[in-house]
């Protein structure tokens, strides 16, 4: 249940994490910066709702972008990682930040492919007493026949390796502060918070919306980085690909098993010695496997390792609190 105090409105926070998004962001602030007044005219949220640009190390414009926005915006607030450290702790870093001042927080990322105009019933659903709300695409009718099929196809291996995620769904979504301070007892180093929101549990349900092109610069996610993004959530989340490892051994096993008995029953009813290209392929083949299954063991190693290291997911550089602003100024919400 919703702990809010009959007769008030929830506070808003809605956490953008950056990483060179100067040529969209002053559209982004324009865009939010709409939708929270709309909201608070509606009277569906408090007043002092505000939105948390996380910088996560960029490069561009991007920071000090944020710092003129929160001098002019009464909205914007700002936190600066001191390095890059991922999309994924960054969001983190603006989630754990946001739910100390906030009854319900709303996660998008600064692109625009996200339809803010889903912020709205979000908000909607949130007073009807959903604690977590997901937002989720209606379909991938803009993206290539590749980036649908192999989009889809994760989200589908995703599900039968065990791992309970909600198709189509990415990062956009709304946490209530009980939910956030649940998610904040999920201590691993290794995030997928796509895959780990749904652990807290709690009454949810889903948002459906269009998704639309990038409004400006560059998608910060190529096919190396999402692949390897997919690698890193499945063994984030589920141990199966190493009982697949051990199937497999189990399977060669009988196979070489079989093979043996056959070239025992093959000699002794005189048949000469052949098969050298079987031979070398079977070598060939068994040492693939042995090299995957040996990098894949790795790779949960390797996450064992960085547990036990406990070194913190994020360090901040600056934070910028919400300033008291003249919304009669124009340049409350103009661009710089």
């Amino acid at each position: 249940m919703n702990e809010i105090r009959p007769g008030t409105l929830p506070l808003l926070s809605i956490v953008v994490p950056c990483y060179n998004e100067e040529e969209v962001l002053p559209e982004t602030v324009k865009r939010l910066t709409n939708v929270l007044d709309n909201l608070i005219g509606e009277r569906l949220i408090s007043g002092a709702s505000r939105v948390l640009f996380v910088d996560d190390g960029s490069r561009d414009e991007t920071w000090n972008l944020i710092e003129v926005f929160n001098m002019t915006n009464k909205y914007v607030t700002g936190l600066k990682l001191a390095r890059n450290a991922g999309h994924q702790n960054a969001l983190w870093a603006g989630l754990m930040k946001a739910r100390k001042q906030s009854d319900i927080v709303i996660s998008i990322d600064a692109d625009l492919q996200d339809d803010v105009d889903a912020i709205r019933e979000m908000v909607l659903r949130f007073h009807e007493g959903y604690e977590v709300v997901y937002g989720v695409r209606k379909s991938r009718g803009t993206d290539t026949f590749f980036k649908r099929f192999t989009a889809e196809g994760f989200y589908k291996l995703m599900q039968k390796m065990g791992a309970n995620i909600v198709f189509n769904h990415a990062d956009y979504r709304l946490m209530s502060r009980r939910a956030l301070d649940n998610l904040a007892r999920f201590e691993e180093v290794n995030l997928f918070l796509r895959g780990i929101v749904p652990m807290v549990g709690f009454k949810s349900t889903s948002v459906y919306y269009d998704r639309h092109e990038r409004f400006a610069g560059e998608s910060k996610y190529p096919l190396k980085k999402m692949l390897m993004f997919a690698f890193d959530g499945i063994t984030s989340l589920s141990v199966t690909p190493i009982r697949l490892v051990t199937l497999t051994g189990f399977i060669l096993f009988v196979v070489s098993i079989a093979a043996g008995i056959y070239a025992i029953v093959d000699k002794l009813v005189g048949n000469p010695v052949s098969g050298w290209a079987s031979l070398m392929v079977s070598v060939w083949f068994i040492g693939g496997i042995q090299l995957i299954s040996l990098g894949l063991i790795g790779e949960y190693i390797g996450k064992i390792y960085k547990e036990t290291k406990r070194r913190p997911r994020y360090i901040v550089e600056t934070e910028l609190e919400p300033q008291t602003v003249d919304r009669e100024d124009p340049r409350a919400i103009s661009t710089p």
